[in-house]
């Protein structure tokens, strides 16, 4: 009686976990009425009718990753490389992923691998190094659309590695170095430029600075000549007058300026070593003190006042000095 009451409580409990199913969170399941797909059953506690109804496929509805195997692969210009991915997947409709392909994980992984060869090997290898974005935007509108009809979504697909002949590496390495001195170079050329280029601005302005201070040199210097030919024609002018009027101061005045010439030149002369200066005098400073009177006069006729000049000192003897110099004749 004891064992039949056993036997009893063991096939209560294999018929209540036969009718009841809990479905975890992520999950969903596949009824199935004698071997046909009737529903698919949510996540929560559910009841089945008894020895009709069973579980058919327990399905993850939660994003899934799964692995591209490594492939070697042709490109366009004839050059293999080896290729491997990742792909995210995620099941929308658990029916379809259950009913309509065998082995879900297997027929995407073969899909990915198959278009992976078809996209990369239309592209030329300097294309799949550089553009892996691009090889994966259409990777991706590939797989998408079909995996469609068994209920599964691919949201992304990653190229993992893609690795390229070790001579191919080798002459990548190469064409590398040689872009970045060559790089390099045109650099240092384009700061040589830059810095010829600055010298030769500064150059001419310096040069432009120059010629324009010796213009404003030339013009002080045109313009003092001019003061100092104004002054000396004024000064001819008014002895000229005074010679005219018989004005002896006038001669003397001439005559001394010679006298000073003269003897500076001689005092100038490079073969001159030894300079003898007159021990008489007196003519000089009689013709010196004639130049004041005569400088005296002009100021005094420029200020509108009558001046009668002195006396004007005797002048120079005709006689030669003792030390062996000569004074011109004043007449």
């Amino acid at each position: 009686m004891v064992w039949f009451v056993g036997v009893l409580i063991v096939f209560a409990i294999i018929f209540l976990f036969s009718v009841v199913k809990i479905v975890p969170q992520g999950r969903e399941f596949t009824v199935e009425r004698f071997g046909k797909y009737t529903k698919t059953l949510k996540p929560g506690i559910s009841v089945l009718t008894p020895f009709v109804e069973r579980v058919g496929r327990r399905m993850n509805m939660m994003e899934q990753v799964l692995d591209v195997p490594t492939q070697e692969v042709i490109t366009k210009d004839n050059a293999v490389v080896k290729v491997d991915g990742i792909v995210f997947i995620q099941v929308m409709d658990a029916a379809a992923a259950a009913y309509r392909v065998d082995d879900l994980n297997y027929a995407i992984s073969q899909l990915c691998m198959t278009n992976l060869r078809t996209v990369v090997g239309s592209m030329e290898l300097d294309e799949v190094l550089s553009q892996r974005d691009a090889i994966n935007t259409r990777l991706l509108h590939v797989i998408d659309a079909a995996t469609e009809p068994w209920g599964v979504k691919a949201n992304r697909i990653e190229i993992k590695d893609l690795t390229p002949p070790s001579d191919i590496t080798n002459a990548m390495a190469r064409q590398m170095k040689a872009e970045r001195e060559r790089r390099a170079v045109v650099t240092e050329a384009d700061g040589e430029k830059q810095a010829a280029i600055t010298r030769a601005e500064g150059a001419k302005q310096a040069a432009i600075l120059e010629a324009e201070g010796r213009r404003e040199a030339a013009y002080r210097d045109a313009e003092a000549r001019e003061r100092e030919a104004e002054a000396e024609a004024k000064a001819t002018a008014m002895v000229s007058e005074a010679i005219a009027r018989g004005d002896v101061n006038a001669i003397n005045y001439f005559v001394a300026q010679k006298y000073v010439e003269a003897f500076a030149e001689l005092a100038r002369s490079p073969q001159q070593k030894t300079v003898i200066v007159p021990s008489e005098m007196g003519a000089l400073v009689g013709s010196i003190a004639g130049i004041g009177e005569l400088v005296g006069l002009a100021r005094n006729q420029q200020e509108g006042r009558a001046v009668t000049p002195s006396r004007a000192p005797a002048p120079p003897s005709r006689t030669a000095p003792r030390g062996g110099g000569s004074v011109p004749p004043t007449s």
